[in-house]
């Protein structure tokens, strides 16, 4: 009897309602303050979307949170306020109102400007949440790359758009207003950068090494043949043509100058 009794002790608990099989005790997600857990639930879906796309499924994020579906729903009421959160959090919330004064700073030559801002831009959007979550936005037709797009529109393409007119000596927008020329030709420098994540973080293959290198050549690229092409598409406000744009290559250095 006693026997029995020492061998029942370390014996596992057996769950009737499972027809008497082994059952291991379900773990609870600790207790967390209410912010606490809304950052580990947004920080949870930007890397579930990252990795599946927006058409995850609530009940595995919630898995791989740690919660139960209803605990999600609890702090969002829909797969598409969490989304909205997510958007916010790694657009939105990353977006940094210094690169927009940098652009602005006629205190510095224009290409030297975009130089800097493109190389500090880089560090925030090629990461492995901001491309996927991109990339898969697109594909699943939501909302928020319309949104970013305006929004970037607004606050980088546009101010970029009219620096290289001051740079360049054309007419501001006040006398012409952007043509979508104009901003293509920024958002094709601007998508020059971003597909160096896109390589990395869809196509599965090496950034280069000096990505520095890259942005500068590019933007040498860009200053070398932009002037030329806006002033052969924005008309003279008096209705005749520009002369040679006065871009970057011609203002020659007092430095140089002298020693000519």
């Amino acid at each position: 009897m006693n026997a029995r009794k020492k061998a029942g002790r370390g014996a596992p608990r057996r769950n009737a309602a499972s027809g008497g099989s082994n059952v291991a005790p379900r773990r609870r997600s600790p207790r967390l303050p209410r912010e606490e857990r809304e950052r580990q639930i947004v920080h949870g879906a930007i890397q579930f979307f990252g990795g599946v796309g927006l058409g995850g499924d609530a009940r595995q994020l919630g898995t791989r949170v740690g919660i139960t579906r209803a605990l999600l729903f609890r702090y969002f009421p829909s797969k598409d306020a969490l989304i909205e959160r997510v958007y916010a959090d790694v657009y939105l919330g990353r977006w940094n109102p210094a690169w927009e004064m940098i652009i602005e700073d006629r205190s510095i030559p224009l290409r030297d400007r975009l130089v800097r801002f493109y190389k500090l831009y880089a560090k925030t959007i090629l990461s492995y949440e901001w491309v996927r979550l991109f990339m898969f936005a697109g594909l699943k037709g939501a909302d928020m790359n319309r949104r970013f797009f305006s929004f970037v529109t607004e606050r980088l393409v546009l101010p970029i758009c009219r620096e290289i007119r001051a740079e360049y000596g054309l007419p501001d927008f006040t006398q012409i207003r952007p043509l979508e020329t104009e901003r293509e030709l920024v958002w094709g420098l601007n998508s020059r950068v971003f597909y160096f994540g896109v390589r990395k973080y869809i196509y599965g293959l090496p950034m280069p090494a000096n990505l520095d290198a890259f942005i500068e050549a590019e933007i040498r690229m860009f200053f070398d043949g932009v002037g030329a092409a806006l002033s052969d598409l924005i008309p003279s406000p008096n209705g005749g043509r520009h002369g040679k744009p006065a871009g970057p290559r011609d203002r020659m250095p007092a430095r140089r100058a002298r020693a000519a």
